[in-house]
């Protein structure tokens, strides 16, 4: 299938999906999005059984989509630029240790937590998984998707807070989950006492500060640029470019294209290209870059419902799926609550906040992507799989639910707080 007819169909399919949503269903838009994706995927799997003819241009457009190198080399890039573009830095500032504890330390505990209860849990249903898989398999789902917590926050009722808290985790937690990442697939192919503190030190340097160090030198150059002129156009084009020579320097240099990109959205954002107060040049860069994020993220979660074609045998992992949702949910309040427990003063977050949190962090498409990414093993669909039905289930059950669990946690506060006296007359 050529290329103008893979985005063709794409858009097309997108649009549709959302006046669909917008018309009749009238879900917060990736939600609607995803689920009436997967309900077509499902029909078309069945339809595709009983008479390919008619299904065959859907299936035809799922096979020819390569989604892991689509999200990760292309997309990726585009999304959290526009994400990290129009964050608020002074919010950010004020959430910073949270924001760095969730990034880091808690992706670490909350990857080992996770592969360690797959390794166990799956043994009691006579399911065999090495404990090395596992534990590559905590380290590509523990990290929040960016695009998925943007498009589930905007429409929730958070805090600003936990908001900024949420968000800037999932900016910034995709570097340290990068890093286990390949670090557990390079020590599973050439065995873990091959693999040294130092070389893992090393990766984790290159990737996050290599990333940082590229992204604000790009952003501050198209800062400078962008600021020296009045044309609207050349200031769009200077933006789009940043996004492409970062992903392309950083992929050269294998920094961090996450990190790299987010540094770089964040300087250009937080600083006014404006050169006077009559102009308006970065607000309409705003709107440019927001229209470009809802999109793009249309677009994406369209991908996300149409891989379930290009996995027939996730029929034969609905109890490891189930497994995995529960237990990612456990290996996510874990790593909340133990550094929150042990690090509670310099922290400005209170135990009531660990519900949300917990149920804030949102999995998506990076999830899948890195998945998709794994080479030929016996336990690749079991990994597979287990992403697309904790990346569902998050984006869709979490993504609903989030609203009612803050006010169910908002009301307890205020049933809990103290009543003001009855004055006697």
């Amino acid at each position: 299938m050529e290329l103008f007819l893979v985005i063709a169909l794409l858009v097309i399919i997108s649009a549709i999906y959302s006046y669909l949503n917008a018309r009749f269903f009238k879900l917060p838009g990736t939600i609607g999005i995803i689920t009436i994706a997967i309900a077509v995927s499902i029909i078309t799997i069945i339809v595709d059984k009983l008479d390919p003819a008619i299904a065959r241009y859907l299936t035809i457009l799922a096979k020819h989509i390569n989604f892991s190198a689509t999200v990760l080399n292309i997309m990726l890039g585009f999304l959290l630029f526009a994400g990290s573009f129009t964050s608020n830095t002074k919010r950010l500032r004020r959430e910073l240790r949270p924001v760095f504890i969730l990034s880091t330390l808690s992706v670490i505990l909350s990857a080992a937590a996770f592969g360690t209860m797959f390794y166990y849990g799956t043994m009691l249903f006579n399911i065999h998984m090495s404990y090395m898989y596992c534990l590559l398999f905590g380290a590509l789902i523990s990290p929040t998707d960016p695009v998925a917590v943007g498009a589930i926050i905007r429409n929730s009722k958070l805090p600003v807070n936990l908001a900024t808290i949420i968000s800037g985790e999932s900016l910034f937690n995709d570097g340290v989950g990068l890093v286990m990442f390949i670090t557990m697939l390079e020590a599973i192919r050439s065995g873990i006492d091959n693999i040294t503190f130092a070389q893992t030190a090393f990766l984790f340097i290159r990737e996050v500060f290599g990333g940082v160090i590229l992204g604000l030198g790009i952003g501050y150059i198209a800062y400078r640029l962008m600021r020296s002129v009045t044309d609207f156009q050349t200031i769009v084009l200077v933006s789009l470019s940043v996004v492409m020579a970062v992903s392309v320097i950083a992929s050269y240099l294998e920094f961090s294209i996450p990190i790299a990109v987010v540094c770089a959205g964040l300087l250009v954002g937080n600083r006014t290209i404006n050169l006077d107060e009559k102009e308006r040049s970065h607000e309409a860069l705003e709107r440019f870059w927001k229209l470009i994020d809802e999109m793009l993220n249309t677009i994406l979660f369209v991908m996300i419902g149409l891989q379930m074609i290009n996995l027939p045998y996730i029929t034969n992992y609905w109890l490891t799926g189930g497994i995995a949702i529960v237990l990612i949910l456990i290996a996510r309040w874990l790593s909340i609550i133990l550094p929150l427990t042990f690090m509670r003063r310099s922290l400005n977050v209170n135990y009531k906040s660990i519900n949300i949190l917990t149920w804030g962090g949102v999995r998506g498409a990076i999830s899948i992507a890195l998945a998709l990414s794994l080479p030929y093993s016996p336990y690749r669909h079991v990994i597979l799989c287990g992403s697309y039905f904790i990346v569902i289930f998050s984006v869709v059950v979490q993504g609903l639910t989030l609203n009612r669990l803050i006010n169910f946690s908002l009301k307890d506060k205020e049933d809990s707080s103290p009543r003001p006296a009855k004055t006697e007359h």
